[in-house]
């Protein structure tokens, strides 16, 4: 795997965050960052990934701020999820795009183009990050096909770069 390469890395002001913060809380219905002050943006390859706390919680990818999975795991979401039946996780962990058939469950609001989040069934424990290609309505209706492509899951860059942090820390 090659490295992630991020650059131009900067401390954002209460001003940037709060508004970094309300949107990503309007947009998953979940309360991000709290009290935390120090918290940096750094330049990636098709996306902007947001440091918090030393850790890459969340990215912004063509203007729109979202959490990664490692965001996802420290503050929850309660909308943008599609539910996979247990026989499509281990394809989404390792970054396969997800497909009609092994959707159970999703938030209804999903509309083509939003990013989503992708969860197990069973513990509900977010795997991946997408892009919707069809509605939230549409994905219920278990259509043949892609519906989300994947654009971060569990050990790809953005992962891996953390737990190297964590190591050399």
């Amino acid at each position: 795997m090659t490295e992630l390469r991020l650059r131009k890395r900067h401390r954002l002001r209460q001003k940037e965050i709060a508004s970094l913060a309300a949107r990503i809380s309007s947009e998953l219905g979940t309360s991000v960052f709290g009290d935390i002050v120090d918290i940096d943006l750094a330049e990636g390859p098709g996306f902007d990934a947001v440091y918090v706390g030393g850790k890459i919680l969340a990215f912004v990818i063509d203007g729109a701020p979202f959490l990664t999975v490692r965001g996802l795991l420290a503050y929850g979401a309660s909308k943008r999820y599609v539910t996979v039946d247990m026989g499509a996780v281990r394809f989404v962990y390792n970054g396969a795009d997800v497909m009609g058939p092994g959707i159970v469950d999703c938030d209804p609001e999903i509309k083509p183009g939003d990013l989503v989040w992708v969860r197990d069934v069973n513990n509900r424990r977010p795997l991946a990050v997408g892009r919707a290609l069809i509605s939230g309505q549409e994905m219920l209706a278990k259509p043949k096909g892609k519906a989300v492509k994947s654009l971060h899951h569990v050990g790809d860059k953005i992962w891996a770069l953390d737990e190297v942090d964590e190591k050399a820390a």
